[in-house]
Parts: C-alpha cells; structure tokens; sequence
C-alpha cells in the first residue's frame, strides 16, 4: 500500500493562509473525483488546485480551508481517508484496471429518547459527522407530550464501532448535546449490511416530476440559477477544444461558484469514464470559478466525436446550474420537504446533504416530524432522496406559497455554501 508521504497535510505559515493537500501516487481513472468526494466529507473548501498526470502516476495539489458551518476537522483522518483510496503499489495500478465492488459495512441502531426542540435532527447530525458515522437511514417519532424518540441507521467510515470503546465514545457525546433530558442512549448491530440500494417509500407523481424532470423550465431555470448575489444570475460557460493538443481534449469551465464545485466535476468525468491529464483550479474571481482540463477518454482518445461532446456539456452545465433539486409538496394534510442528488455510477451518494438540510431547518426554526433517506430510479439515473416531514408546530404558515419557496430558496443556498 502507499506511503504516508503519498498525502501530505500542510498547515499553512501564518494565520488565515490555507492548508495545502498533496497526493502522490500510481493514477486511476476517477482518483479526482474519489478525493473531492472525502474533502467535500469533512466540510472542507478548495480554494484552489493542480492535477498532474502521465496516466500512470498523478501528482494533485489543494488550497483549502475548513468550510465556516462545517463540523470540527480532524487532520489526521482527512490523510488516513485520502491514503485509503490512493491506489496501491500493484500491477493493476499501472494497467489501471477497474478496482473491485466495495465491501458492505456493518449498519449499527443508534437509538436515543429526548425532549424535542429546534434544531435537535441537526445537533446530533453535526456530532455523527465529526465522529465520522455516515447516517444511512433516520426515523424520527415525536409524542404528544413533547418528546422524541429517534432511531439512526448508521455506518461507520472507521469500521470501529464494533469496539465498546468507539460506541461509549459516541453515546458521550452525544450525551453532551442533549443534555440531561436525554435518556436511553444506545448504539447496537442493526443485523444486516449497508449495500446503498435502500428504496425510498413511494413519491407523489408531481413531487417525482418536479424532481427528476431533465430539463428545466425557463422559470426554474431562473430560480436555480440565482447566484450569492440574488440580484444576479449565474451562468455556467462549458467548451471543448480539440485544437490546442494532439492528445488531449481542453475542457473549460466558468460558473458561479458552490460548495463541492470541482466534485460535481470530477462526478461527471468520472461517470464518462475521462481521464485528466492535466487541470488547474483557480481561485474565485468576482465569485466565478474557471476551471481548465485537459482530458481524454479511457483508451487514450481525445474526445473528437461531436455527440459525446455536446453529452458532456449538457451534463456539466446541468450540474452546475442544478447540483440538487429541492421542493415543497404536500403529504397528505402535512408539508414535505424533499431533496434529491444524482449518485455515482459507482453507487455512492453525495455527502453533508443531511447535515445542510438540518442546518437551514434548524436556522429557519423548523422542527421535523419525521426524516427519511432512501434511492429513486429513474430513466437518466439513481437519485439519492432525503424527505423531512414538517412540523406546523412554528412561527412559519407553511401552506403558504411565499413560505415554502423562502424555505426552498434557504435549503439550497445552504447547500451552495451561500
């Protein structure tokens, strides 16, 4: 296996410079996207980056900071998460073969009974993140007399939670930010192993629609493209040139920028199967992003064939205008906030969305009656959904049309990182 100094952490010389992320290892197709995908884990922000690589070896350079609502950053496992999915030493590395279908990690119940209040789903979801406990699944039951009992669906990304020590680690903490009203803390086997193809229950055909449509309308495209400046629109510019390189397609993107911009980039070029040969990563500018990539496809080609090109740059500029689809829909008497994001080829989902969506609720001082994370199927693709049953029980009328796109509007600025 790799080195330690096949990922670097760097701290930065004074106060408010960055920290400075270097991988150094065998290459592999869809490596960039694997790294977005921990950074963007552990709430941290590239600020800027370097890509490097002769398709065999790759040499990756990041500018980041820990993002201000993110939960605590713990370094060291930042560098054991990079180095575990830095390829190894190996002949498959060089022929860059295809690695092997993930092992299912063990689920574990965790189970806790309390007083209900504002922002309670967020707290406990902020101390799962810094434990590194990814929520698969949540249930949560509120009482008439005001309390709750909650049941997490949990993996473990340190496959330690079968140790007593890990468990009671967790049930303290957890402890500490209930306070004493909490009781009956408990974390056990759940008896069987996440495989992330658990089925949401079934959506309305117009929640679905609003959802899962390819393309957007001109008025949604307007809402969807509102930039941190409300006053502004965001636009996403995608081009490929082919004339610079006798190797190698230029990819240039300029686009408003959000939180995991360059994994939302890295996602698509992976699910196309693009190799990066070289890519810079610049910092924002007037708060625009301009990315620069020179790619090719999988057998070493650059990409000539217009339909494959004009595919690309539909993808690209969907996911930069349109990274999550967020609505407001009725479910039955109750209102329904529901938010979806496309998942890897590879069957991984796209994390901190929980953890954003409880934020924006718990600022908007909005409890929640009950929360659900599941997969939808659709023709273009599988969609991770998470759906939060709304409790009318606040200073919001939420059947009004004025409140829910406030709401809408403040869960995906969340999400942006605005």
């Amino acid at each position: 296996m790799p080195s330690d100094d096949a990922v670097v952490i760097q701290k930065g010389k004074k106060q408010g410079e960055p920290f400075v992320i270097t991988v150094n290892c065998p290459d592999k197709t869809g490596l960039g996207c694997d790294i977005c995908w921990i950074i963007l884990d552990f709430g941290i922000y590239i600020v800027k980056g370097d890509f490097t690589t002769d398709g065999l070896w790759c040499y990756i350079v990041l500018w980041v900071f820990p993002h201000s609502t993110a939960p605590t950053v713990r370094w060291s496992n930042v560098k054991e998460r990079l180095l575990a999915v830095c390829p190894s030493f190996s002949v498959s590395a060089y022929l860059n073969e295809i690695p092997p279908h993930p092992v299912a990690s063990p689920v574990y119940l965790l189970t806790f009974c309390s007083t209900d209040r504002k922002g309670l789903l967020h707290d406990v979801t902020r101390v799962l993140c810094e434990l590194e406990l990814m929520i698969q699944r949540v249930k949560v039951t509120t009482t008439p007399d005001g309390r709750v009992m909650d049941l997490f669906f949990i993996t473990d990304n340190l496959e330690l939670l079968h140790t007593k020590k890990r468990r009671d680690d967790a049930c303290e903490k957890l402890h500490a930010v209930l306070g004493e009203s909490c009781t009956n803390v408990d974390i056990r086997s759940a008896g069987y192993k996440h495989d992330g193809v658990l089925a949401i229950s079934s959506l309305s055909l117009t929640a679905a629609g609003e959802l899962f449509q390819p393309e957007l309308s001109k008025q949604e495209e307007h809402s969807h493209a509102l930039s941190p400046d409300v006053k502004k629109l965001k636009r996403a510019s995608v081009m490929i040139d082919n004339s610079l390189s006798p190797a190698h397609s230029l990819l240039q993107i300029n686009c408003v920028d959000h939180k995991g911009f360059l994994y939302d980039i890295m996602r698509v070029l992976k699910d196309f199967d693009i190799q990066i040969a070289y890519g810079r990563f610049s910092p924002v500018n007037k708060g625009h992003r301009d990315l620069d990539l020179f790619i090719r496809q999988r057998d070493g080609i650059k990409i000539v064939n217009v339909e494959k090109q004009e595919q690309l740059i539909s993808r690209l500029k969907l996911e930069m205008l349109h990274p999550w689809r967020v609505v407001i829909c009725n479910r039955g008497p109750d209102m329904e906030l529901v938010v979806a994001n496309p998942v890897e080829l590879s069957g991984r989902g796209r994390p901190q969305v929980f953890y954003d969506a409880t934020l924006a609720l718990k600022v908007l001082g909005i409890c929640v009656f009950s929360a659900e994370i599941g997969r939808y199927s659709t023709e273009s693709g599988e969609w991770e959904v998470y759906r939060f049953l709304l409790e009318e029980n606040c200073k919001y009328k939420l059947g009004s049309m004025v409140v829910r796109t406030q709401i809408v509007d403040k869960v995906r600025r969340t999400l942006m990182g605005w």
